[in-house]
């Protein structure tokens, strides 16, 4: 993490936390908790979840704020990652870079929610200058960042041939058609979104194949501990960018400062590659470009951006390939259809063969058998209401999908969650490292609870490698990840690719004795012990 101390950057950073506490005294009047002034973020976040308390929920909020489930979950989780690296702060202390991105992305959402609610007034100008200057600005870095893409991909993949159908294999052939038909002669890249583009990049096999070498620089993507998390969110925060300046808005003073520190961060790590001589992309070729070639550049997209239906996805965190289903040729469907109807008629003659046995049978004066009867099991999940959790979700207003369950589990919310797992929603360990890292224990032992209906494949490398890193950056190894490690991770297959893991370790510390090594020794040992 690098630290920013000019002046401009420091005003930069104290304007958005005077922002954020102006911001905080009328969101907080909407929620009904009344206060003077506005304090610090960790404040602001403490007060947030005793209105959450004082309305009887998250869903009150969101209704209160005009906004939906995963915005308000993202609007918590900007905030309470702003509020880790700003616990505190006195002015003219000098600013990390971190620190400043955090604060903007921040404001960036009070903006949103301004826009998501009109009972909303509080301010979010910077009053920054030449005004015009910064919006062409912007756009000649957006230009350039795509460009930057374009090129990592190219060279990444020479053979045209083979990159098509790379891309086959990943998103389908009719994606890949459509991407050849909207761009130009023998350029596949040119017909795709940036945020297919950015996916390219992004993906995790792929980072780790091509890319994962041009991003080693330490001084750069440090928002988040892995820095091709942190790329991810920073390309989708551009794609949101770019989607404003396809829609001919101007850019907020946020946005500019934003796409700035984005810029920077994204090629400057490729940039000081390209001078060392271990790539031959150069994003600084890019930003040299005239008043025509940019216009020519922007009209293309935005005839392009049309035909696509806009870039409305997010950067993923993965490709998904796509489920081929068989197609039943006229034949077969009539068959099919002949079947299902043979079979109804079966069920129904074996259904009326039984009620007969049954009315013979049955004495009148008998009541009914008790095997009628709801089960315990069953008398919960509909509970004392008479609703099942789905339904009762839906009185709530919160849709049946698995982004939701990510969103309450990331924000402690136990009831919501408990509703979707009784549901029979499964879940995976990765939707946990959020509420891992914040320490939401009422959560992540509800999860436990349902530890069944945990279906991710292979979860453990990657949470492992979650937990050792963030031990590397001086958290403790609590006693809930202990539980996880226990209850997910103690198979033959992971406990053996730890103790190599712990004896490789081992051995780089016997070659290089210093404290480094020996921490790192220490915190493979520590997880080995766990799940041996």
């Amino acid at each position: 993490m690098t630290n920013t101390p000019s002046p401009q950057a420091r005003a930069q950073f104290e304007r958005c936390l005077a922002i954020i506490r102006q911001a905080s005294v009328e969101i907080l009047l909407l929620l009904k908790i009344y206060v003077a002034e506005g304090k610090d973020p960790r404040w602001f976040l403490e007060q947030l979840d005793q209105a959450r308390m004082n309305l009887g929920g998250w869903g009150a909020v969101a209704k209160r704020l005009n906004l939906d489930d995963a915005s308000l979950s993202q609007f918590t989780l900007q905030l309470r990652h702003l509020q880790q690296y700003v616990p505190q702060y006195d002015g003219g202390q000098d600013v990390s870079d971190n620190q400043r991105i955090a604060a903007l992305r921040f404001v960036g959402s009070l903006e949103n929610l301004r826009q998501r609610q009109p009972q909303l007034t509080y301010s979010t100008d910077f009053n920054e200058e030449d005004e015009a200057q910064q919006q062409l600005l912007a756009m000649q870095q957006l230009r350039a960042l795509e460009m930057t893409l374009n090129d990592m991909v190219e060279r990444a993949w020479p053979d045209r041939q083979k990159l098509n159908t790379h891309l086959k294999v990943q998103f389908g052939v009719d994606r890949v058609r459509n991407w050849l038909k909207r761009g130009n002669r023998d350029d596949i890249l040119s017909g795709m979104l940036f945020s297919e583009k950015a996916l390219l990049i992004s993906d995790k096999k792929e980072y780790s194949s091509h890319y994962s070498n041009l991003f080693s620089d330490a001084s750069a993507l440090t928002l988040f501990v892995d820095p091709r998390k942190t790329l991810q969110t920073f390309l989708d925060d551009c794609r949101q960018i770019r989607n404003r300046v396809l829609a001919d808005e101007s850019l907020t003073g946020t946005q500019l400062m934003l796409l700035d520190s984005y810029t920077t961060q994204i090629t400057g790590p490729i940039q000081r590659a390209f001078d060392r001589g271990r790539t031959k992309v150069n994003p600084a070729s890019f930003m040299s470009v005239d008043a025509g070639e940019l216009e020519k550049f922007w009209v293309n997209a935005r005839k392009k951006d049309k035909e696509a239906g806009g870039d409305v996805a997010n950067v993923r965190d993965a490709m998904e390939r796509p489920v081929h289903k068989v197609k039943r040729s006229p034949e077969d469907r009539d068959q099919f259809i002949a079947n299902i109807l043979w079979g109804a008629v079966g069920a129904m003659a074996l259904l009326m063969a039984i009620g007969g046995v049954w009315m013979v049978m049955s004495d009148p004066a008998t009541p009914r058998s008790n095997a009628y009867a709801m089960s315990a099991d069953s008398e919960e999940n509909i509970n004392r209401s008479g609703q099942l959790p789905r339904d009762k979700l839906a009185k709530m207003g919160i849709r049946w999908d698995v982004y939701n369950m990510r969103s309450a589990i990331d924000r402690n919310d136990t009831d919501v969650v408990l509703l979707f797992l009784q549901g029979g929603m499964n879940w995976k360990l990765s939707w946990t490292e959020q509420a891992q890292a914040v320490g939401y224990d009422d959560v992540l032992s509800l999860l436990l609870r349902y530890r069944i209906q945990m279906d991710e494949e292979k979860p453990c490398r990657r949470f492992i490698n979650t937990v050792t890193h963030e031990m590397a950056n001086g958290r403790n190894l609590t006693s809930m990840r202990k539980n996880y490690l226990r209850s997910f991770c103690t198979r033959p297959a992971v406990v053996e690719r730890q103790r190599y893991e712990t004896e490789q370790a081992r051995l780089r510390a016997q070659a290089s004795p210093d404290a480094q090594s020996q921490k790192w020794l220490d915190i493979q040992e520590a997880v080995y012990d766990v799940i041996r």
